[in-house]
């Protein structure tokens, strides 16, 4: 994986969505045709062998990659969304971010205990959206569940909320200042 291009087109923006946090703002890489290709192709080498049944994407930018790699593995694709934008039967899960509480839910029917699971978003910050949208998927039962971000903010420590026993991956490591 070129992580110097990935490094290079990633837009980071000062005091949103409030003062005081510095957005990395992944969108700059989906616009770019070639970091675009990259980082789908780092995610489908990292996971072709894990036997990935469904993929799982966070509302809105795990949707992107998410997608993508479900379509390449041969996986279905599942979303996790804010309250009221799913049609079907849900559950749901309240959690805390750096700046307020929000709920995310998923389709009652959207896995199985037959499935291996990957949960993708495109940043780990505080952990609280994942842990939330994790907690979700293993009410279900899944037979795994594994967990992967574009980028990790290593000095905010949202890995340590999960348990022990939660396997988390990121393809970039960075500090959140």
């Amino acid at each position: 994986m070129n992580k110097e291009l990935l490094l290079k087109n990633l837009r980071s923006i000062k005091d949103f969505p409030i003062p005081g946090i510095l957005f990395r703002d992944v969108t700059s890489l989906f616009k770019n045709a070639e970091c675009l290709k990259e980082l789908d192709d780092a995610l489908y080498e990292k996971y072709k062998d894990c036997g990935i049944t469904k993929v799982v994407g966070v509302e809105s930018r795990g949707f992107v990659m998410g997608a993508s790699l479900a379509v390449r593995l041969g996986a279905g694709f599942v979303p996790v969304r804010k309250p009221g934008k799913l049609p079907a039967e849900t559950i749901s899960e309240s959690y805390k971010k750096e700046y307020g509480t929000d709920t995310i839910e998923i389709h009652k029917d959207a896995i199985e205990e037959s499935d291996i699971v990957l949960l993708h978003d495109d940043l780990l910050a505080t952990g609280g959206t994942m842990l939330a949208a994790y907690n979700l998927v293993k009410k279900m039962n899944p037979k795994k569940v594994m967990i992967n971000f574009i980028i990790e903010l290593e000095d905010l420590k949202g890995r340590e909320i999960f348990p022990a026993d939660a396997q988390i991956d990121s393809l970039l490591f960075l500090d959140g200042e």
